[in-house]
């Protein structure tokens, strides 16, 4: 079986790709392939079009090819709340949670997670055309096996961009090169309050797949699970998979990554969390109106949530 993630490089899909690299899938009796497609619209429409059997990816963005949750469900969390940050040039004066420091920046986004970042700037009062910030994909994103995040954090270095908005992995490495500075951490509290909830990584399967092999949605969530408790328990392990997935510098990074984004890994999707999504994707045009919780989440399955601990 295929699992597809819009970036490979990167902690926002983790738990997912430890999942199978370190054997919980196939414990589970299911061999499964990681296989990378992006932007995270394509990676939907990769699942729609049976060409996986399974995505790891932001929730909101099953909507790019399932219209009104219709075909799809999430069947877990991989982490709880938005998880990218919003990283400007270091040499900047602003300060960290003020939105305002964007005006007249050019920032990188990628479709997909670009939605949270327009919904932030609105909801902070800031209209890019306006305010002059030019939001727009990072070139050479697009290329084939491009992680996003360490492309950007490049291109900030490069003086092509004034900032990006991607995962913890990019954020880090312009962080430690230098070159960048955190301005916006949704998750952390460093932002918007209303921006902590706007979407979060899920895994996610077709209706298809649930009602023909429930078996291996079961065994896909339980892979999840296993997987976010053994990275709580010894982050170390997210080492060992980083080199084997990961280009050596990054792979030199995970481990702290994981340890910091460990608290929040729960496999539960709580109501509120769906209510917040939907608000969120009504707001940027993914959705025209409120759908119940049961059509958005694999309710069947919610049992094997219970392992994990309760979202921060």
């Amino acid at each position: 079986m295929r699992l597809a993630v819009p970036d490979l490089v990167s902690n926002s899909y983790f738990p997912a790709e430890a999942a199978v690299d370190l054997g919980f899938f196939r414990a589970q009796g299911i061999d499964a392939d990681l296989e990378l497609i992006s932007p995270a619209g394509q990676t939907m429409e990769a699942l729609r079009n049976g060409h996986v059997d399974f995505v790891a990816g932001p929730a909101h963005a099953t909507l790019l090819a399932f219209p009104g949750w219709r075909g799809a469900r999430l069947l877990a969390a991989l982490s709880q709340h938005t998880y990218w940050l919003l990283v400007l040039r270091a040499d900047l004066d602003f300060v960290p949670g003020d939105v305002q420091a964007v005006r007249g920046l050019r920032i990188g986004a990628a479709p997909g997670p670009d939605a949270a970042l327009r919904r932030l700037l609105a909801d902070a009062g800031i209209d890019p055309a306006r305010d002059g910030v030019d939001l727009a994909p990072v070139p050479g994103t697009g290329d084939p096996g491009i992680s996003f995040g360490v492309h950007a954090a490049r291109a900030l270095e490069d003086g092509i961009i004034d900032g990006f908005w991607a995962n913890a992995m990019g954020a880090e490495v312009a962080v430690r090169s230098g070159t960048g500075a955190v301005a916006l951490d949704p998750r952390q509290g460093l932002g918007p309050p209303s921006a902590r909830d706007y979407t979060f990584p899920a895994l996610v399967a077709s209706e298809r797949l649930i009602e023909q092999n429930p078996a291996a949605a079961q065994g896909a969530i339980r892979a999840i699970v296993q997987a976010q408790r053994a990275l709580r328990a010894d982050p170390v392990l997210a080492g060992e998979v980083g080199k084997r997935l990961f280009p050596p510098d990054e792979a030199a990074l995970i481990v702290d990554l994981v340890r910091r984004d460990s608290p929040y890994y729960s496999a539960a999707i709580p109501p509120g969390a769906v209510a917040s999504l939907n608000e969120f994707a009504r707001h940027v045009g993914l959705l025209e109106e409120d759908v119940p919780y049961e059509s958005v989440v694999s309710t069947r399955f919610a049992h094997l949530w219970s392992e994990q601990q309760e979202p921060r």
